[in-house]
């Protein structure tokens, strides 16, 4: 039997729960998933292995019309998604207007042979509205696979299993049998971090953090790690911290719990906070952060 092959590229908007359903395909827990758009930010890949298959997954930021630089990487990435993907599987869900952002789906119309389109949470609706929704797809994106999903009850993931591996052009492995991601270890450490900083503060604070993990070392035993939170302003930093340290301890706790259940190991995490005023609009930062090398 030949081998199958290819790079199956999640895109969609906001909060329709890419990630969830990423996470669920590849049987992993590698992209965060918070209540909160832009929950991710970069291009996740989750590499799933059988006998005669490797689908590479990639995982993406939600489409949005970019505020400031940072935004703007995020969106490169999905641009990029789009041009060099075997498959694309566009996610929406039973209560996005469909033609949000129409710019997006005018992208990747020409080419729907190599589109599925996955309606997500239809545990939230009806058979007649999820009916009602699969027409106005069919007629959106003439040609594509339509597939609905509920990634947190985990109904019909086989289904669409089935038919991401079928649209698989023939090709030997990209990458070798036993490899998930690739990701670091340090990436992973910096996006629980973020995770429990979207979970914990409001407004406009998570949108202005960038994590990086300044130190990493391992043994047998234990795993040291040293991280720092950025902000882009002094009083952020304040409220990073909290009173009396109160607020960045319970990040460090709940972080440091599930990196030992992550890396499967014990782990010493200490947190610091530091100004890098502006951040997401510096091309320097953003390279160093990883958004726009």
């Amino acid at each position: 039997m030949a081998h199958k092959a290819g790079f199956v590229n999640i895109i969609g908007n906001p909060n329709v729960g890419k990630s969830t359903i990423m996470n669920a395909l590849v049987g992993e827990r590698l992209s965060i998933i918070t209540s909160k758009a832009q929950t991710t930010r970069h291009r996740i890949q989750g590499i799933v292995n059988g006998e005669d298959f490797q689908i590479v997954y990639s995982d993406t930021p939600g489409i949005l019309k970019p505020n400031y630089k940072l935004q703007e990487s995020m969106m490169k990435f999905v641009n990029t998604a789009i041009s060099d993907a075997d498959t694309i599987l566009y996610v929406t869900d039973v209560k996005e207007t469909a033609d949000k952002n129409q710019e997006y789906l005018d992208k990747i119309k020409g080419n729907t042979e190599r589109v599925i389109v996955v309606i997500n949470k239809i545990d939230l609706c009806n058979e007649e509205e999820l009916n009602e929704m699969v027409t106005k797809w069919e007629g959106l994106l003439p040609g594509a696979k339509i597939i609905p999903t509920s990634a947190t009850e985990n109904f019909n993931l086989d289904t669409l299993l089935n038919n991401i591996i079928n649209s698989l052009p023939e090709n030997p492995p990209f990458y070798p049998k036993d490899q998930l991601t690739d990701k670091t270890e340090r990436f992973f450490a910096q996006e629980i971090i973020r995770e429990k900083i979207l979970i914990h503060y409001k407004k406009e604070i998570p949108y202005s953090v960038e994590v990086e993990i300044e130190s990493f070392k391992e043994d047998d035993k234990i795993i040291h790690m040293s991280a720092v939170i950025n902000v882009i302003r002094d009083s952020q930093k304040g409220i990073i911290i909290g009173h009396k340290g109160a607020s960045l301890k319970r990040v460090g706790t709940e972080a440091r719990k599930d990196m030992e259940i992550f890396f499967d190991k014990k782990v010493f995490l200490e947190i610091f906070v530091k100004v890098k005023k502006d951040w997401r609009d510096k091309d320097n930062m953003l390279k160093q952060f990883g958004y726009n090398g």
